[in-house]
């Protein structure tokens, strides 16, 4: 069977960095595949190359098997290759139907007037085939976070993407929003679409994704399926070496010198009442949207 997207031998190269050392992916159609590794691994890299948004230096990427050349994001658009990143690109000040059709809104009077009335249809219509209840009128900026990444979904989608790449997807998101997510990638799962889930967080693995890639130092280290893998070997692929139960134990320093301790911080309505303290040899970590 022919894979929806095959990518072999890819390199790129930035001044004084290999990002990319010959590494491949494949991507069949209706499947949610995740693509993992340590920062800078190439993971991003490698999908940008993917969206037009980077040219390749060297390499093959075919889609349903025929060679692709993506000089540009809308050569990618193009073929079915839709990108979400980390980082969302929506204009605040515009509503939800004029961010997902931006710059191939409907027109009449030959083109002179915006036809506003076509372009919330269409809009709702997209929105409706994701199940997904919000009103194409609404201005960007009064949306939440998990509501503009589904506008980002949409309008990826307005494209008739084939191929969806999200980046890092549920970082800014709560466990209720991550659980609508989920529900609107099954969904387009169903329909065929094939997605990569760029993500750190192993847990998602076990819910969303179908098989795991990771990368490491730019190259590809190995494709496996997701149900049958540990956790452990992931990790270990990630990193270069399997991590013995000696180096993962934490040790205990609640007895340990404190070496910074802080009580009832505040800075106005930003910092309200915080207290902490780290001991000698203790990460202490901050977690919160």
């Amino acid at each position: 069977m022919t894979a929806l997207v095959a990518m072999s031998g890819i390199d790129k190269i930035f001044p004084g960095v290999h990002a990319l050392d010959r590494a491949h992916f494949e991507l069949e159609a209706g499947e949610v595949h995740a693509l993992m590794g340590e920062n800078g691994a190439g993971k991003s890299t490698l999908m940008k190359i993917l969206a037009g948004i980077y040219a390749r230096d060297a390499g093959e990427i075919r889609i349903d098997g025929e060679e692709a050349e993506l000089a540009t994001p809308r050569d990618a658009q193009a073929r079915g290759v839709g990108i979400i990143h980390q980082e969302l690109s929506l204009m605040p000040h515009l509503t939800a139907a004029q961010n997902i059709l931006i710059g191939r809104e409907p027109r009449q009077l030959g083109g002179l007037l915006l036809d506003e009335a076509a372009l919330n249809e269409q809009a709702a219509a997209i929105l409706k085939n994701m199940h997904l209840k919000l009103d194409p009128r609404t201005p960007v900026e009064g949306l939440t976070i998990a509501k503009q990444q589904m506008v980002e979904i949409a309008k990826a989608l307005s494209y008739r993407s084939r191929v969806l790449i999200m980046d890092e997807p549920t970082a800014a998101l709560n466990d209720a929003e991550i659980g609508d997510l989920f529900a609107i990638i099954s969904q387009l799962r169903e329909e065929g679409v094939g997605i990569v889930y760029i993500s750190h967080k192993m847990d998602e693995l076990k819910r969303i994704a179908d098989r795991v890639t990771v990368m490491r130092d730019g190259r590809t280290v190995g494709t496996e399926p997701a149900a049958g893998t540990p956790v452990e070997k992931i990790i270990a692929m990630m990193v270069g070496r399997e991590l013995s139960d000696e180096a993962a134990r934490t040790p205990d320093l609640s007895q340990a010198e404190i070496a910074l301790e802080v009580r009832n911080l505040k800075r106005g309505r930003e910092v309200r009442d915080v207290s902490f303290s780290v001991r000698k040899g203790e990460i202490l970590g901050f977690a919160g949207l």
